[in-house]
């Protein structure tokens, strides 16, 4: 026994024996161990309530669970802070047990006590680390989805969403509000209306009489720091001291809180931003009294504006001050880089794209001739290369047609085409001789010194004799005889055409006339620029029926065949040429020849309209035909022409409806719409269908179901001859309209009557 009793003061566990809880369960006795983690001797503690129960019994919770094994009398384990004798606290495993029974109640308690101080310093530590990392990981995951949605602020409501993100995982409410000729809410960056310039002021306090504003800027030194009160003259313009102003122009790097509470002047940023908060906030559960502002910057300016205000409640939220404002700084940068970046693509975008329409080749509305042209760039960013051609109505008589190639396709050899384009169209209007115009071109472009050489064909058309009359026409032929009864080309019309051209280095135009091509290859010479001496002019005599072919080798070249071997496959597909209009000539020759085309492409096709054949020949040629339309009045007149001259080559009946439409919607694309139209006719056997293409994205709309919108009415009239639609193309939208055949159109008439 004596043993025993050795062994149990010896061990390195702490051991004590207490006594019942009826008298408070005071100490009876401690061992050797108890007094080393606890630092009490046994004179200490014996007969005294041990620190630890008092502990345990302060804490309401932990004092119920342990009354209640007491009183039941059962085995009691409990982690408890206790305090030593020298004050410092440690963390123990207490466990107590029942010995003996007295009188129905527990005579004795054995307790023993482990030191847990290190291992519970080490789990705290650790969930702290734990903590830590979910808030380092939370406040990422915000950060890579509104980056992700920065990657898209195409999207109108791309910046609601990231306020959608931060709520209720970083702050309780966000907001974003950009700087343009001050501060207005945004839900999204819109691109297609730029900003105006830098952001202005909200206010400025103008004085109406004599004194001292509170806030005011007034006498400054070189530097700009204030060293007096503002003295005011009335009619005097003093800058208010603003901090959010302040933050806009960058004076201060911010974050700043803005006290809701407070009053400020009436036009200034912080009055109209704290006026602005309030009603979007007053529906909130409880309204924040103040916001945090951090400013969106740019490259060269303060954009915006992000603010925020509150804790979210939510428990997965990113709740430490610390961390929340590392993100919110982190995203306001982000974005501010993003707007900055999307607000100069789209810029840079319509700058170019305004210069690249304003080179554009351009087509004047020809009389007397039927003209088509084609133009397609090689570069896929550009809308615009070397390539080019210029029809231009002169005078009444005489047409000039220009068609050239600047080496290369890129951006500068845009550029010596816009040059080498004005300076042939500036000649062109002033000599009417070929030759003589190539003559000036070479003097000037030698003095320019433009870097890209390049080649042309320049021809003028001239028109002799006078068209008779319809009258004229019948009177000649005869009571029995049409229109069509005379003998030869000479009898059918007193008008006639014929050609003038000198080439500069280009590939010689084509002349097809009875199935028959010939190549106009003489008046050839250098390049332009390199021209010795005077330049020749060709001549040939036109007449009705002829086409002609300008074109760039684009159209030809190939790298797996020689320049010779493409003229000639050019040669044999116009040789096989079976429309009657300019469109359909186009068409047939780039189906069999610009399937792959691998430089830019320009075409254009005149042909001399024959009064008598046209109207009886049906063409075999391919049943779709396009146009490229300047967005300007004139291209209306040039559509209707086109879908007239369209459906007699496909012997379409019902051309005045099909005119119809197209006349609406291209002048819906030229009132609405913004860049270069491109017209396509297709015949679907079902009906003649109809697409507009323009740069615009907006969607045509008529004006059912809005009552003061102005236009729309052309859309109504398109529905009823036509099934008509539009989706996306490109940067802008393609408006298509399948004309009813008359029979399908008089049934839906019927239904609707009996409807």
């Amino acid at each position: 026994m004596e043993l025993l009793s050795l062994a149990v003061q010896r061990t390195g566990i702490a051991a004590f024996l207490l006594g019942p809880a009826s008298v408070g369960m005071p100490v009876l006795w401690v061992n050797e161990a108890f007094s080393r983690l606890t630092g009490f001797s046994t004179d200490e503690v014996v007969g005294h309530r041990p620190q630890f129960l008092s502990d345990l019994l302060a804490d309401r919770a932990e004092a119920d669970l342990f009354r209640a094994g007491v009183l039941e009398g059962r085995e009691v384990r409990r982690t408890v802070r206790s305090e030593r004798q020298d004050g410092s606290l440690l963390w123990v495993q207490l466990t107590l047990s029942p010995v003996d029974e007295v009188g129905g109640e527990v005579g004795h308690w054995a307790g023993s006590m482990v030191d847990i101080t290190e291992h519970v310093d080490r789990s705290a530590s650790q969930l702290a680390s734990l903590e830590l990392e979910r808030r380092k990981r939370a406040g990422l995951a915000i950060i890579t989805e509104t980056s992700d949605l920065l990657n898209d602020l195409d999207y109108p409501l791309a910046l609601r969403e990231i306020c959608d993100v931060l709520e209720g995982a970083l702050v309780e409410w966000a907001g974003f509000y950009m700087n343009d000729d001050g501060l207005r809410f945004a839900e999204g960056i819109d691109t297609t209306t730029p900003p105006s310039g830098r952001g202005q002021r909200h206010g400025r306090y103008i004085a109406d009489g004599a004194g001292v504003v509170e806030g005011a800027m007034g006498q400054t030194d070189a530097l700009g720091d204030a060293t007096g009160p503002a003295l005011l003259v009335p009619g005097t313009v003093i800058d208010l001291q603003d901090t959010v102003q302040d933050l806009l122009d960058g004076r201060i790097e911010g974050p700043v809180r803005l006290d809701l509470s407070a009053e400020y002047p009436q036009w200034s940023a912080s009055g109209w931003l704290s006026r602005d908060v309030r009603q979007r906030t007053s529906t909130l559960a409880g309204a924040p009294r103040e916001v945090v502002l951090h400013a969106i910057a740019g490259r060269r300016r303060v954009l915006g504006l992000l603010a925020t205000s509150g804790l979210p409640v939510s428990a997965g939220a990113v709740s430490d001050p610390e961390s929340s404002e590392a993100v919110l700084r982190t995203l306001a940068r982000r974005a501010g880089l993003a707007i900055d970046n999307v607000r100069l693509y789209a810029r840079e975008h319509r700058l170019a794209e305004t210069l690249q329409r304003a080179m554009l080749p351009e087509q004047a509305d020809v009389t007397g001739l039927d003209v088509w042209t084609y133009y397609a760039p090689n570069s896929e960013h550009a809308q615009v290369g070397g390539d080019w051609y210029d029809v231009l109505q002169i005078t009444p008589d005489v047409v000039g047609l220009v068609i050239g190639d600047v080496v290369g396709h890129d951006v500068e050899a845009a550029a010596a085409m816009g040059q080498l384009r004005s300076v042939v169209r500036s000649y062109a209007y002033e000599l009417t001789t070929p030759g003589p115009v190539l003559e000036r071109v070479d003097q000037l472009v030698v003095g320019m010194r433009i870097p890209r050489s390049a080649s042309l064909v320049y021809a003028s058309l001239v028109r002799h004799g006078e068209q008779p009359s319809p009258e004229d026409v019948a009177d000649d032929a005869g009571p029995d005889e049409g229109p069509g009864a005379a003998d030869g080309p000479g009898e059918r019309s007193a008008e006639r055409w014929t050609i003038e051209y000198s080439r500069a280095g280009h590939l010689p135009p084509l002349l097809l006339r009875d199935g028959e091509v010939t190549q106009l290859n003489e008046a050839g010479g250098s390049l332009v620029g390199f021209g010795v001496g005077e330049r020749a002019t060709g001549r040939a005599e036109l007449a009705p029926g002829d086409v002609l072919l300008f074109y760039t080798d684009g159209l030809i070249e190939r790298r797996d065949r020689a320049l010779r071997v493409g003229l000639d496959a050019l040669v044999e597909a116009t040789r096989a040429i079976t429309a009657i209009d300019s469109a359909g000539i186009g068409e047939e020759l780039l189906s069999r020849l610009a399937d792959a085309p691998e430089d830019d492409v320009a075409l254009v096709v005149v042909r001399v309209p024959d009064p008598v054949t046209d109207p009886v020949t049906s063409a075999l040629s391919p049943r779709s035909r396009r146009w490229l339309l300047p967005s300007e009045p004139a291209s209306i007149g040039r559509a209707r022409h086109a879908v007239l001259r369209t459906c007699q080559a496909w012997d379409l009946g019902d051309s005045a409806n099909a005119e119809l439409v197209v006349s609406e919607l291209v002048a819906n694309g030229v009132l609405h719409g913004w860049g270069h139209l491109a017209l396509r006719l297709f015949d679907t056997g079902d009906g003649l269908r109809v697409e507009v293409e323009d740069s615009n994205p907006a969607p045509p709309v008529s004006t059912d179901g809005h009552a003061h919108r102005m236009g729309g009415f052309g859309m109504q009239i398109v529905e009823r001859l036509a099934d008509w639609g539009w989706r996306p193309a490109g940067s802008g939208k393609l408006v298509w309209a399948r004309l009813r055949p008359v029979a399908e159109r008089a049934e839906r008439r019927a239904a609707s009557a009996e409807g």
